[in-house]
């Protein structure tokens, strides 16, 4: 790789398969990912969903391919891994009391930054830190802050490293009302700039106004992709998440309201 990074990140999921502790975790999933789209995955409690972002970040020994932009992810070294793929885990823990400006600033370590950061790395963390509402917090130790707080810290880190695909779990986790709808709108806007964007949700309420696919998973498999207004309906609430909803439509998106288990499950 010439550039050492992709500018454009069309992802190609074929046949990936997982296997933890001898358990079977993931079962020959295969989805593509167009640049621009935003998907968001679902499923219930261990469905499969961290283990495939995971594992398409390579993070984790799988069987299959992932193709980034045409290119298997195992012939990309290191580097141009980090400078491709922006992966933000579920948690959020920091262990260190540096402050909200240097976490954000380790973004640019894959771009060369080191401790003198260049005018480019500095306007990057701060443009992260702007789009996150976490540049009042900049010389504030991030142990100090709320989990709502760090969360919306691990996105600015994530956005401050420019890359073009963002594999994203839970990112709206801990956020009150107000900093999820910002987030989903901070990914949104990054599909929309032909960057790539996967995430994962377990509030469908928010995947189904935001997402142009939803995939869900069940027990390692994917069993349906497609619009939300055709995966999330009824029935597939009934089988996969055992609960029975009403399933209408608001603002032209689906509007779901659970109201009682199912017996599908």
């Amino acid at each position: 790789m010439s550039e050492g990074f992709l500018e454009v990140a069309h992802l190609s999921v074929a046949h990936l398969s997982v296997a933890l502790g001898g358990r079977s975790v993931l079962n020959d999933v295969t989805m593509t990912v167009r640049a621009g789209e935003f998907v968001v995955v679902v499923g219930p409690n261990g469905a499969g969903k961290t283990t495939l972002l995971r594992a398409v970040a390579g993070l984790l020994p799988a069987s299959g391919e992932v193709l980034i932009a045409g290119v298997p992810l195992a012939k990309l070294s290191l580097r141009e891994r980090a400078r491709t793929i922006g992966y933000l885990p579920q948690g959020h823990v920091f262990h260190w009391p540096l402050t909200v400006f240097d976490i954000v600033a380790l973004g640019r370590l894959p771009r060369g930054a080191g401790a003198d950061l260049s005018e480019a790395d500095r306007a990057a963390v701060t443009r992260a830190m702007e789009q996150t509402g976490t540049a009042e917090f900049g010389a504030r130790a991030v142990t100090t802050l709320s989990g709502g707080e760090r969360a919306r810290v691990a996105m600015a880190r994530v956005l401050a490293m420019e890359v073009p695909l963002i594999l994203a779990d839970e990112p709206t986790a801990s956020l009150d009302l107000r900093h999820q709808i910002a987030v989903i709108d901070i990914l949104r806007r990054h599909a929309s700039s032909f960057g790539t964007v996967v995430a994962v949700l377990h509030d469908l309420a928010l995947a189904a106004r935001h997402a142009d696919r939803i995939v869900v998973i069940d027990g390692g498999r994917i069993v349906a992709d497609g619009p939300p207004r055709e995966v999330l309906t009824a029935e597939r609430l009934a089988e996969t998440f055992g609960v029975r909803a009403d399933v209408t439509e608001a603002r032209g998106a689906p509007l779901i309201l659970p109201w009682a288990l199912s017996d599908s499950r």
